[in-house]
């Protein structure tokens, strides 16, 4: 038998000195995934959220509850679990509503922060990411101002018109939110106060500047998964989605891209990440037209699109960002890309209203669409309409017949209680 590979990663017994500690910054549905890949190679995992009952937390070894925005009780904590026995503790960031601050000023002390302490600032704020992208890397972007009041924004919108012709839209997101929370379209030029209000209101870290995009011309959107490890950079196929406000609905893998547009999304999806750096998956967000690829955002985490990799890859998205955290390899193909089980769709069950305790029926009939169907409820403790309470996915012959399944497993979800 040959001796062990001395740089492989060492995994211990959670609960002892030797274990390796993950603790989860966000504890939604991604971070449910990623904790239970995360326990499937024994680690101990610590689930974090802003309330109770998270999805993650429901099946962590251990979990706390505070406001991950506040310095103070995010320091205490991070500083209470690393003062309890474990042989490597990686902090993961799920979402980005954290107080990052913190976070580099921890990892200036030692802790480790997947994949940087820096990549989780600068992906929280639409500016840092925007300003590194565009400013430093050169990646080509959609044209965008930054804006810190109304009157900014106004004047912002109409900077970004032709010089002749029809109104163009323009989309107002905060710097610091997530998941379409606080975005919205200027489709007139008096549109531009409401926007500023609506940002202002409903972004998910409260007030705050905003990005304002002008229009982008493209034939569709992608989400390419990008997997920094020890082994070096590999991509996931090309996942199509479509949005409502924001707000993935369903996604597909892989999306038919040309060989140079595709070319030119890996380069971009590597440029952006070495400019992050550390080891993990990386959503990068691009617009394709044509051959023409530009960048939109990057997430330094598994992506709500690429939920769709439980069905379409042997290794999901939070099985390879597992891997890459803990310096374990990442499957790869002839071509050096993640291999595909098949094409696959995924589609969202959303919420119709508020309920406590939400009960689903009709599951059961979402499985008879096709015994390629999977249905996974993410156990939020409450619903509200429009919040993402479960995922159909689904396998086909092709693209076409994969979103069709999923989206006929998704409608035969219904919500109660």
């Amino acid at each position: 038998m040959p001796a062990p590979d001395a740089s492989s990663p060492v995994l211990g017994t959670p609960g002892t000195a030797g274990a390796v500690r993950l603790v989860l910054l966000g504890s939604g549905e991604l971070g449910r995934e990623v904790a239970i890949e995360a326990m499937r190679l024994g680690c101990e995992v610590v689930a974090v959220d802003r309330y109770d009952g998270a999805p993650a937390q429901q099946v962590a070894h251990r979990s706390h509850t505070i406001a991950m925005t506040d310095p103070d009780a995010l320091r205490a904590l991070l500083r209470s679990e690393r003062e309890r026995p474990c042989a490597r503790m990686l902090v993961v960031p799920e979402i980005e509503a954290i107080a990052t601050p913190v976070l580099e000023e921890l990892e200036a002390e030692g802790l480790h922060v997947v994949p940087t302490a820096r990549a989780a600032r600068l992906t929280m704020d639409r500016e840092g990411i925007r300003r590194l992208a565009a400013e430093e890397l050169g990646i080509p972007t959609s044209p965008y101002r930054f804006c810190t009041t109304a009157g900014e924004l106004r004047d912002a919108v109409a900077a970004l018109q032709p010089a002749s012709g029809a109104f163009v839209p323009c989309v107002v997101k905060p710097v610091m939110s997530s998941s379409g929370k606080g975005q919205s379209v200027v489709r007139r030029p008096e549109d531009a106060d409401a926007s500023w209000t609506y940002a202002q209101e409903s972004g998910r870290t409260g007030a705050s500047a905003v990005i304002c995009e002008g229009f982008v011309d493209f034939d569709y959107e992608i989400t390419l998964l990008t997997v920094r490890h020890a082994g070096g950079t590999t991509f996931c196929a090309p996942i199509g989605h479509t949005q409502e406000d924001g707000d993935y609905r369903e996604s597909w893998q892989p999306q038919p891209m040309s060989d140079a547009a595709a070319a030119r999304a890996e380069e971009i999806a590597r440029t952006i990440t070495d400019g992050l750096g550390g080891f993990g998956l990386f959503g990068v967000e691009l617009f394709v037209a044509g051959d023409e690829v530009l960048f939109s955002e990057v997430s330094p985490r598994p992506h709500d699109t690429g939920m769709v990799t439980m069905a379409s890859q042997a290794a999901s998205e939070f099985a390879l960002h597992v891997r890459a955290i803990l310096g374990l390899p990442v499957p790869t193909d002839a071509a050096g890309r993640v291999p595909l089980l098949g094409p696959a769709a995924s589609a969202v069950v959303l919420g119709d209203a508020d309920r406590d305790a939400p009960t689903f029926a009709g599951v059961a009939a979402a499985y008879a669409v096709d015994p390629a169907v999977d249905v996974r409820l993410f156990g939020k403790p409450d619903a509200r309409p429009g919040r993402r309470l479960g995922v159909a996915l689904a396998r086909g012959a092709d693209v076409d017949e994969a979103r069709a399944r999923a989206t006929t497993a998704a409608a035969a979800v219904t919500i109660g209680g």
